[in-house]
C-alpha cells in the first residue's frame, strides 16, 4: 500500500473539496495568520521579559504555524499575535478576530457551541494556593476569601465545589492570576484558587516563594486543547496533524521542556503524547 506524507494528503482532501476551507483559504490570499494568546497565562501562553508572546500553547501554535506556511504555499507567511483574555478569548475565535486560539482553554461540550476544538494538549487541574501558614485544605477555608479568575471553568469549578463540600466561603472574582498572587501577600485573600501548573509557575518564581503554599490536592482534572473556528474541517486536520506528529516523534519533549524546565512530563502528559500520536 503507497504511504502518503500527512502534508501530500492534506492537500490531497483539499483538491476533493470534502472539507471547508474558509480558514485557510484566507489566509492564502492575506499572507497573514492571525494567532491568539494570553498575556497571564504563565507557563501556558503569556508575555515573556521582552514583551514577546512566550509559553507552551505559543510554542505550539509556533510548529502549526510552520505547517500552515507550507501547506498553503505562503513562503512570506506573516504571523500576527493579536493578545486577548480569559473572558474574551472564545468569541475572538468565534468571531474571526483570530484563526487559532494558543492559551489554556478547557475541552467543555458547552464550549463547542462556540468554537472546535483540536486534540489534547494539556492534561491539568485545579488547585489551590495560600499563605503557609493556613489552613492547609479547602475545607478548613469556611468563612475566607477564595479568588479565583473570573470567566473561566475554574470559577464555576470553585463555586459548585464549595457547594457541594457545604463550605460557606466568598469566592472572589480576580482580574489577573497577578493581581491575584498580590492579594494573597497582602492579606487581601486567603487563597486563590485556580489551574496547578499556572499556580506551580508563580510559587516557583515570586520573590515570596517562602510565604506561600500550594496545596497537593486536585480538584479537577481538565483538558487543554488548541480553539478553532467551528466548522473549518480543514484547519482542525492541518492543526491536528501537526500536534500528532509532534507526539509520535516526541518533538514535543523539546517544546515542553523550554517551558516547564527539566521537570519530566507527569504520567498524565506522558499518556497523552501517547495517545494521541496518531499515526500518519
Amino acid at each position: 500500500m503507497m504511504r502518503v506524507g500527512w502534508v501530500g494528503l492534506f492537500g490531497l482532501i483539499v483538491s476533493t473539496g470534502a472539507l471547508a476551507t474558509d480558514t485557510l483559504s484566507r489566509i492564502e490570499k492575506t499572507g497573514t495568520l492571525r494567532l491568539g494568546f494570553r498575556a497571564d497565562a504563565p507557563p501556558y501562553s503569556y508575555r515573556s521579559g521582552d514583551g514577546s508572546p512566550s509559553g507552551y500553547m505559543v510554542d505550539l501554535c509556533r510548529e502549526i504555524s510552520e505547517v500552515v506556511k507550507k501547506s498553503t504555499g505562503a513562503t512570506k507567511l506573516k504571523v500576527e499575535f493579536v493578545e486577548i483574555t480569559a473572558a474574551d478569548r472564545l468569541e475572538a475565535v468565534r468571531d474571526g478576530k483570530i484563526d487559532v486560539l494558543c492559551d489554556p482553554t478547557s475541552m467543555t461540550m458547552s464550549r463547542r457551541e462556540l468554537v472546535d476544538f483540536s486534540l489534547p494538549t494539556v492534561i491539568d487541574g485545579a488547585g489551590l494556593l495560600y499563605r503557609n501558614t493556613g489552613p492547609g485544605h479547602l475545607a478548613d477555608f469556611a468563612g475566607k476569601r477564595i479568588g479565583v479568575l473570573q470567566g473561566t471553568t475554574t470559577e464555576e469549578t470553585l463555586k459548585a465545589t464549595l457547594y457541594k463540600l457545604d463550605i460557606e466561603a466568598t469566592a472572589v472574582p480576580m482580574k489577573s492570576h497577578e493581581d491575584a498572587i498580590r492579594a494573597i501577600i497582602d492579606k487581601k485573600l486567603d487563597a486563590y484558587f485556580a489551574d496547578r501548573g499556572i499556580l506551580s509557575y508563580y510559587l516557583l518564581n515570586s520573590n515570596h516563594r517562602s510565604m506561600l503554599k500550594l496545596e497537593e490536592q486536585y480538584y479537577t482534572f481538565e483538558t487543554y486543547a488548541v480553539a478553532l473556528p467551528r466548522g473549518d474541517g480543514r484547519l482542525r486536520l492541518l492543526v491536528d496533524a501537526t500536534l500528532a506528529d509532534l507526539y509520535r516523534s516526541h518533538a514535543v519533549r523539546r517544546i515542553y521542556t523550554r517551558s516547564f524546565g527539566n521537570t519530566a512530563p507527569d504520567e498524565f502528559m506522558r499518556a497523552l503524547f501517547v495517545i494521541h500520536g496518531v499515526a500518519k
